[in-house]
């Protein structure tokens, strides 16, 4: 009979996670979170679409929109959202490339580093953020009515902490601020 690998505890104890069912429940709580994060983004992203459709705009997608909306009134460059940690390098710059052909995106080569450019909104793409930030505003107000803010604090404190935690298995804790 195979013994189960021993595994060390944050404090330094060694459990069997085969029959510790303490173990085995964090375990399944762990994935389930795993699987809801990401079905949340997904439904997340439903949304987004459904609020496009509404608009009846079909000449930016859903997470174009989610970028339109996280560079807001500021500018940043491809890196800075990058960095952020929304979005995959090579998606970035196809879709501000696509914001930038359809008139949400203004982009400006940077006169002290050429190969760099940064984007800000155009009066399009602000029209469309103005949109999203008054969809936001109806969630929040159709939230109250089901839940309290302390729930949502609640959920932002763990998945901060769930995100710092992911950051240092990879190794790119700091890379992405939670």
């Amino acid at each position: 009979m195979r013994r189960a690998q021993q595994m060390p505890t944050p404090k330094g104890e060694v459990r069997s996670p085969g029959t510790d069912s303490d173990f085995q429940e964090q375990k399944a709580t762990y994935l389930a979170i795993v699987r809801l994060v990401e079905r949340l983004h997904r439904q997340f992203l439903e949304l987004v679409d459904a609020e496009l459709d509404r608009l009846r705009i079909v000449d930016v997608n859903n997470v174009q929109s989610l970028i339109l909306f996280n560079i807001g009134r500021e500018e940043a460059t491809i890196g800075e959202l990058i960095t952020r940690g929304y979005y995959l390098g090579s998606n970035v710059s196809y879709n501000v490339r696509k914001l930038v052909e359809n008139d949400y995106l203004v982009q400006e080569r940077s006169v002290h580093d050429r190969r760099s450019s940064r984007v800000r909104l155009s009066k399009k793409g602000l029209d469309l953020y103005n949109h999203f930030e008054e969809m936001f505003d109806r969630q929040v107000a159709a939230y109250q009515e089901v839940g309290e803010i302390d729930d949502l604090k609640q959920a932002t404190q763990t998945f901060r902490k769930l995100g710092e935690f992911w950051g240092n298995q990879t190794g790119y804790a700091g890379r992405h601020a939670f």
